[in-house]
């Protein structure tokens, strides 16, 4: 019995309402509970464990599709599942699930259950499940899901629903406690929000490097000084087989009757849906009289259709602090990306108009549509060489992953390896040493085929490795412990460093010389002109934001919140040189803006302080539960 099987007993406090939502709306607003649970699963072989809790080739798969899709609505054709794979986003949704599926077993741990009626409520929350603030009814609410991509039942839903309240409860439970005092809040907010304007001249190490040498005895001191600092780490040396998905690929020859039934199969994607482009100017009713606010749209409303500069009225008026400083610009949008009320308005107006005043669950708005584009589809012609490139490289895909299971029975020791290459016209080669986070010559970018090493007895045989080449089959043949270098392995590294550390010296010292001139200076520019410098002025900025030729650097932060208006530096050292700056303006938080953005910033603060805490949390979980290792083949069958 689903959960809508039980609300049917509860008709008379459910409000139907049987009115349209459009599915991009449901896909923009339930992103989170696009998990699957593999009741439609094509098989239930498990790809992992942890806690107890499996995750199934089926429930993968309709993850993946499901990222898949968001992919292909957000950025079209540009991403493909080539390149996708190429980022290696199966292993990052494998994460996320591994991930999802500890946070479940640490609620069992901990005896968190959720009812069925925690369950309804969310769903009836929901706001892609309500039209006019009632529910849609069950009837549209399963049509919405049907048409989701993948398509999902109400059963899978609703249990997605009761996993995400599970990590949820368990997130509250551990994290609820933290707290911020007033004092920390406040001072935070400001640290955030408090903005200067600066000149800067910029001293950098890198313009003094021309200038610098680095003796055998300089290098030799340097070295005997900071021996830790160039430790080389334990490394690994591996000999392995390589199935080259490049080399498949290449021999492969897609025919045209393959493309054209790839693109009639995929042509959603190639689709770009009618969009239009608004601007809108909201106010907001939350704590506030509805009248009143109606009152004042309308006023606004009359004001816009009577000649008003719209931007103008939106920039003086608009709550929405995004959009307000562009005049209200919201920019093109296609359907569903706005709420229903405001979407329907936007759609149904042509360019040049504005609308009446709408109401949404965010306030009042009022729209003007700016202008339109027709939905369009990129024809065959246009995307063919990309097909073929993607089919090309899927079937390659397969090819190698086909040879894999078939070698994979075969490679049981060390001698295999050369015994299979000779067998099928492939090659072992024998890598350099490397540390763990090194790439692995032949390989390129490997980190499993790296961290496996790293974890392999000599003679161990170690298959169906991911490697960004292909797929590897490895035994790791030699292991070098870490140690402190002669200066000569090392020598280049260290010659860099002491450079380096002279050119910061010098920009020290020539900052020193200038500091003075540019402080008593009636023109700070002209004077830094004169020096043969350049003052290079910021805009308003906050603390962490990139300083020209300097980068992030938080001592030049805390000498400029310092300063007062009109005051110029010492020289200030950073990391990559040094600083002379003036301040040039100043803005600081107002009383009346800290008192309005108070009880937001508290909770923006909490839910990253809680993110982080939570994290730690489970990390530690983690390492007390049970995990099966990674099948590797049931992956690479679920993201096929």
């Amino acid at each position: 019995m689903t959960m809508l099987d039980r609300m049917r007993r509860h008709r008379d406090w459910l409000k139907w309402s049987l009115g349209l939502v459009c599915v991009a709306f449901v896909l923009f607003y339930i992103p989170d509970f696009l998990q699957g649970t593999g009741a439609d699963a094509a098989s239930s072989d498990t790809i992992t464990s942890i806690g107890g809790h499996k995750i199934t080739v089926g429930e993968f798969r309709r993850s993946y599709q499901a990222q898949l899709q968001a992919y292909r609505s957000a950025y079209g054709g540009q991403m493909n599942e080539q390149l996708l794979k190429q980022l290696g986003i199966e292993n990052q949704i494998l994460q996320q699930m591994v991930d999802e599926r500890a946070a479940l077993a640490e609620a069992d741990r901990l005896g968190i259950v959720v009812s069925d009626e925690e369950v309804r409520r969310r769903i009836l929350a929901t706001p892609a499940f309500q039209e006019n603030g009632a529910f849609i009814g069950e009837t549209r609410y399963q049509q919405l899901l049907r048409m989701q991509r993948p398509p999902m039942t109400a059963s899978q839903f609703e249990d997605n629903v009761r996993r995400s309240l599970a990590v949820d409860k368990l997130r509250s439970s551990v994290t609820d406690w933290l707290s911020v005092a007033d004092k920390d809040l406040e001072s935070e907010y400001r640290h955030r929000n408090n903005k200067v304007k600066l000149a800067v001249v910029g001293l950098t190490a890198d313009s003094f490097k021309p200038q610098v040498t680095a003796t055998d005895a300089e290098i030799a001191s340097h070295f005997d000084a900071h021996k830790d600092e160039f430790k080389i780490p334990e490394k690994r040396k591996i000999k392995y087989l390589l199935i080259d998905i490049d080399g498949l690929r290449s021999k492969i020859v897609v025919p045209p009757a393959d493309i054209e039934q790839a693109y009639a199969n995929n042509s959603q994607q190639y689709e770009t849906p009618e969009q239009v482009r608004a601007s809108h100017i909201l106010l907001k009713t939350e704590g506030k009289d509805d009248a009143a606010v109606k009152a004042k749209a309308e006023e606004l409303l009359k004001k816009a259709k009577a000649g008003a500069d719209f931007a103008e009225l939106a920039k003086a008026n608009s709550e929405d602090e995004a959009s307000a400083k562009n005049g209200g610009d919201l920019d093109y949008f296609g359907r569903g990306r706005m709420v229903p009320e405001f979407d329907q308005v936007a759609f149904a107006l042509q360019p040049g108009q504005t609308s009446d005043v709408v109401k949404t669950q965010y306030g009042y708005h009022i729209i003007k549509v700016t202008d339109k584009k027709n939905a369009t589809t990129r024809p065959l012609a246009e995307v063919r060489q990309q097909l073929s490139d993607q089919l090309s490289y899927e079937r390659a895909q397969t090819q190698a992953t086909d040879l894999a299971a078939a070698l994979e029975k075969q490679i049981t020791k060390p001698a295999d390896l050369d015994k299979v290459a000779r067998e099928h016209g492939l090659v072992v080669q024998e890598s350099g040493f490397f540390a763990r986070d090194e790439p692995i010559l032949g390989l390129g970018p490997a980190p499993e085929a790296a961290n496996r090493a790293f974890e392999m007895k000599p003679n161990e045989i170690a298959g169906s490795l991911r490697a960004s080449r292909g797929i590897v089959f490895q035994t790791m043949t030699a292991k070098q412990d870490p140690y402190v270098p002669k200066v000569e392995e090392v020598k280049d590294r260290v010659r860099d460093a002491v450079v380096k550390q002279k050119a910061r010296e010098i920009s020290r010292r020539r900052a020193a010389e200038i500091a003075a001139t540019l402080k008593s200076a009636p023109d700070f520019e002209k004077a830094a002109k004169a020096a043969g410098l350049e003052a290079k002025t910021t805009d308003l900025i906050a603390a962490g934001t990139p300083i020209p030729d300097l980068g992030v650097a938080p001592a030049v932060d805390d000498v400029a919140f310092k300063l007062p208006v009109g005051a110029v530096s010492d020289p200030i050292p950073t990391d990559n040189g040094t600083a002379v700056i003036k301040v040039l303006e100043k803005k600081e938080v107002t009383p009346e803006e800290w008192t309005s953005s108070k009880d937001r910033f508290r909770e923006e603060l909490l839910t990253d302080h809680r993110n982080r805490f939570f994290s730690a949390y489970m990390a530690k979980a983690k390492l007390k539960m049970k995990k099966s290792e990674i099948n590797r083949d049931a992956l690479q069958r679920a993201a096929s």
